[in-house]
């Protein structure tokens, strides 16, 4: 049953799978918060593990970077493997003051300069938003697991194609409108969510600021990406 992009065999993955962007980031939260972790897929370097957490079985596979690679895998999944719940955990760009490096943004809708979701519906402007139901769930159990000193939020974020291109008028205005971080695939996997009908949710930890111009280490990343990948899991 595998297809272009994904090896496992029908079975092999879970109906409900985390989606980090790294394959390593992948194989390391399969490794260290999934039993029986088993290596389902790795087709161009794009990992999947399926194991239990708490007794259910997930999937963790890895999105790759931007939206064109989570959509192709997200489709995948919800079409050929049957999966009905997908939570993408990932880093972020703060783009206010509201929001702070290590700060959770739990992503109420996703804006989009990318031209990826144009064509779904001609002549209308896609909202990409995830399930609320599963939102509201993160919300309820993010509160318990946000450390001391950083806070969760719950707000939109823009998803774009470009990682480098300075932006800073455009950045101005989408947080003068509310949006409190910058990332590269939510609004990919919002759309997919409603084409196929199954859950959809994007959990994001603020890595570096546009702002302030603050960043983390590559070891902060790592250990204050856990809060946000703690609530995914809960969810």
């Amino acid at each position: 049953m595998s297809t272009p992009h994904i090896r496992a065999e029908k079975g092999q993955i879970a109906d409900r799978v985390i989606m980090p962007g790294d394959p390593k980031r992948a194989e390391r939260i399969a490794t260290q918060h999934l039993s029986d972790a088993v290596l389902v897929t790795d087709v161009r370097g794009i990992l999947g593990f399926t194991g239990h957490h708490n007794g259910r079985p997930v999937t963790v596979m890895a999105s790759g970077m931007g939206m064109p690679s989570l959509t192709i895998y997200a489709t995948e999944l919800a079409r050929e493997y049957g999966v009905r719940q997908i939570v993408r955990v990932g880093t972020a760009g703060g783009l206010t003051e509201r929001v702070r490096l290590g700060d959770v943004v739990i992503a109420s809708g996703a804006h989009t300069d990318s031209a990826m979701t144009r064509g779904r519906v001609p002549g209308v402007s896609l909202s990409h938003i995830p399930d609320f139901a599963l939102a509201a769930n993160a919300v309820q159990h993010a509160n318990a697991r946000v450390p001391d000193g950083n806070t969760v939020h719950v707000g939109a974020v823009l998803t774009t194609d470009h990682f480098y291109l300075e932006r800073p008028e455009l950045m101005r205005a989408l947080a003068a409108h509310g949006a409190l971080a910058t990332e590269m695939e939510a609004a990919g996997l919002y759309a997919v969510g409603m084409a196929e009908s199954i859950r959809t949710l994007a959990i994001v930890t603020i890595s570096d600021h546009l702002l302030t111009g603050e960043e983390m280490s590559s070891e902060d990343r790592e250990a204050r990406f856990q809060t946000a990948l703690s609530i995914a899991l809960a969810v």
